[in-house]
Formats: structure tokens, C-alpha cells, sequence
């Protein structure tokens, strides 16, 4: 298991692309409203990541993947493909996931968004969520391990009564989407890989409402929650730098960060 470490133009170049993802998050907000389908917020990305950004969509064909987002609907946890054959609804929960290449670098975000008003239970688990990653986020430093990320996750959504997926997790990043190493969500105290100055990967925790155990769709991308209760996922490049952490793909609403 390896981790490419980035030399500084390297990492510039990550900042400017981790930029632009986060700014696509930024700009659909205002249409994830009821009645609008998955394949209109789409295609609305999709021309202001080719039009507006001048930057290529990276997951749109990678690895036969249908669309330019995954757009995760309440009971999804990741990879749901974009569709026109049903509209949000008052109540749902949504995460749409952005990966944005520019000048052969890629970043990798995904926010969680409420269409209309969403019940107690909906808002707590997005919100615990969120708060694993972060969680996750804030003792990036060099010499810790990958063991303690997904040890931090694990801790803070069994605390509030809700299990992590553990198939799928963060990757390493750079000019390909998925690089080495694999990131879990769970996992054991100073296990795994030690991080150095230099590396970039993502934190992206997805957490479930009831049990952990997903499923497949029959289309070979979108994956469910095997108990048809709700999911909830946050995604942030992250850099570890000389004394901690750079999120690459901060929007402006977390200048905290």
C-alpha cells in the first residue's frame, strides 16, 4: 500500500482543482428544490463544469459511469445515477458527489442537501455525518495512520447509534480519481498507513441510519442500504501538510476549516 506524495506544483494545481469542485457544490444549491429530477441538476453541473469552469466532468465516463455527479437519494448511499424519471420530493435527503479535473488534477467533493423540510431524524443523521468527517479531518497530521481516521469515524457514529459502511471508503487522489492507498471509516488505533507531508486523499464517510449491510442495483453502480433506511455521506480532499491538514475542497460556508 502506497500513497504518492506531491511535490509543490503539484499541490497548487490540486488547490485550483479542489476550488472548482467545491464552487460546482456552491452553485447547484439553489436547485435542489422539490419537483426538479436528479438528470436536470445533472445536466445543470455539467455545463458549468465544461462552460463556466473550463474543466473536465471527471467521473463522466470513468469506468462507464453514466453521469457528470452521483446524486445519492435517501436510501443510496453512493454512486446513484442521475435520472429524469422521478422528482425530489418534500423530505428527501440528497448527496451529490463532484469530481472536477483541471490541468490533469482532480478534486473530489460531496455535500448533503435537504430538499424542502426534512423530518428530525433525516437532519440529525446528515448532521452526525457531517460531523464524523470532520471529526475525521481534524487530526490529519503526519505521523498518525489511516487507522486512526477510520477509528475516529467509527467511534462518533456508534455513539449515536448509527453504523458505518465498511465496503466502501476514501481513496488516495491526484491525477487519477482513485489512487492508493484505500481510506477506511472504521478501523483500529495507530493501524495502517502512516501519513507524510505531501499526500492527498479523501475523507468520505458514509453512515446509516439502521444497519450496515448494502446491496447493488441491477444498473452495476448504485449502491443501496440492504434495510432500506436512510444513508448519509460528506466528501472533502484532504493535504496533509508540515503541521496538520489543508482541506482542499472547503466551500466558502466553512471557512473554519
Amino acid at each position: 500500500m502506497i500513497m504518492l506524495v506531491k511535490t509543490p506544483e503539484e499541490i497548487q494545481k490540486m488547490r485550483i482543482a479542489g476550488r472548482l469542485a467545491a464552487a460546482v457544490l456552491e452553485m447547484i444549491e439553489p436547485f435542489v428544490v422539490p419537483g426538479v429530477t436528479t438528470g436536470e441538476l445533472e445536466r445543470i453541473c455539467r455545463k458549468y463544469i465544461i462552460d463556466d469552469l473550463q474543466a473536465i466532468p471527471a467521473s463522466l465516463n470513468h469506468h462507464g459511469f453514466p453521469g457528470c455527479i452521483c446524486t445519492s437519494l435517501n436510501h443510496v448511499v453512493c454512486h446513484g445515477i442521475p435520472s429524469d424519471a422521478k422528482k425530489l420530493k418534500d423530505g428527501d435527503i440528497l448527496n451529490i458527489d463532484v469530481t472536477v479535473k483541471k490541468d490533469g488534477f482532480i478534486g473530489d467533493t460531496s455535500k448533503m442537501y435537504f430538499v424542502g423540510n426534512v423530518k428530525p431524524y433525516a437532519e440529525r443523521l446528515v448532521n452526525i455525518t457531517q460531523e464524523c468527517m470532520y471529526k475525521a479531518i481534524q487530526i490529519v497530521r503526519p505521523g498518525i495512520c489511516l487507522g486512526d481516521i477510520g477509528h475516529v469515524i467509527q467511534q462518533h457514529a456508534a455513539m449515536n447509534h448509527y453504523t458505518v459502511v465498511r465496503e466502501f471508503g476514501g481513496h488516495g487522489i491526484g491525477q487519477e480519481m482513485w489512487e492508493e492507498p484505500h481510506v477506511p471509516h472504521f478501523g483500529k488505533p495507530n493501524t495502517g498507513l502512516v501519513l507524510q507531508a505531501g499526500m492527498t486523499f479523501t475523507i468520505e464517510p458514509m453512515i446509516n441510519l439502521g444497519n450496515k449491510d448494502i446491496r447493488q442495483l441491477a444498473d452495476g453502480w448504485t449502491i443501496v442500504t440492504k434495510d432500506h433506511k436512510l444513508s448519509a455521506q460528506w466528501e472533502h480532499t484532504v493535504l496533509v501538510t508540515e503541521t496538520g491538514y489543508e482541506v482542499l475542497t472547503a466551500r466558502r460556508e466553512e471557512d473554519f476549516l
